[in-house]
């Protein structure tokens, strides 16, 4: 009782708003109200996982399976708002939940029991000690809690990239080239992998580190991400 009043009182001082309208959230509400989640700019990338303008955007870099985003990015938009507050705003749960939300969509479309894990593309740790979590991975815990998978963190960054930011395609390229690795102890061999970040351009960060888990035995790397453009 004493509990339920505390968290009474803190909703009404502080009351949880929607991250994209910042309207109120009733109690059945989680981050985002139900009218805006009705309208978040899904894509249909599962549906045609394997021929899709993202899957053409890796083809020639790395020999993965399927490629999917869970939402359009578009500057200014509702997705680089979420993906904003994820990254920048210390939100650690807008990760998970929209993780969480592309997995039960990945279920309501027969991906259930595709993968044996899910992997997140990793920050390198100063990066990440500065942020105080690795996007991707809330992401990938969120597909993890809703597709019933292990994640593996342990695939690591061996070194300090620049951003990927204003790049061309090849120099995003040659940017993240011999980048990733595994630690020593694990093994992928034989495995049907979903490999996860937060955002998609050229495709060159996932494509290289999906290379290193077909080079050491995965049987099938798939891609999936927050938001990509066209």
């Amino acid at each position: 009782m004493r509990f339920t009043f505390f968290n009474d009182f803190l909703a009404l001082v502080f009351p949880q708003t929607c991250a994209i309208c910042r309207c109120s959230l009733f109690d059945f509400e989680e981050l985002i109200c139900r009218p805006c989640l009705v309208q978040l700019p899904m894509t249909s990338h599962h549906k045609r996982a394997e021929d899709n303008d993202l899957a053409k955007k890796v083809m020639g870099l790395s020999q993965v399976t399927r490629v999917m985003a869970f939402l359009r990015f578009a500057k200014k938009g509702v997705s680089q708002k979420l993906l904003h507050q994820l990254k920048y705003r210390n939100r650690p749960e807008m990760g998970r939940f929209l993780g969480k939300l592309y997995g039960q969509e990945l279920v309501r479309n027969g991906y259930k029991g595709t993968w044996d894990s899910v992997l997140a593309i990793p920050l390198h740790p100063a990066k990440e000690k500065r942020r105080g979590y690795n996007q991707s991975l809330m992401f990938a815990e969120g597909l993890s809690d809703a597709l019933g998978l292990p994640v593996q963190d342990q695939l690591v960054r061996t070194k300090f990239t620049t951003t990927q930011t204003n790049k061309s395609r090849w120099e995003r390229i040659a940017n993240v080239e011999n980048v990733f690795s595994l630690v020593s102890d694990v093994d992928v061999r034989n495995k049907k992998l979903l490999l996860v970040d937060d955002v998609m351009t050229t495709g060159a960060t996932l494509a290289a580190a999906a290379n290193v888990l077909l080079a050491t035995g995965a049987t099938q790397v798939d891609l999936a991400v927050i938001a990509a453009g066209k």
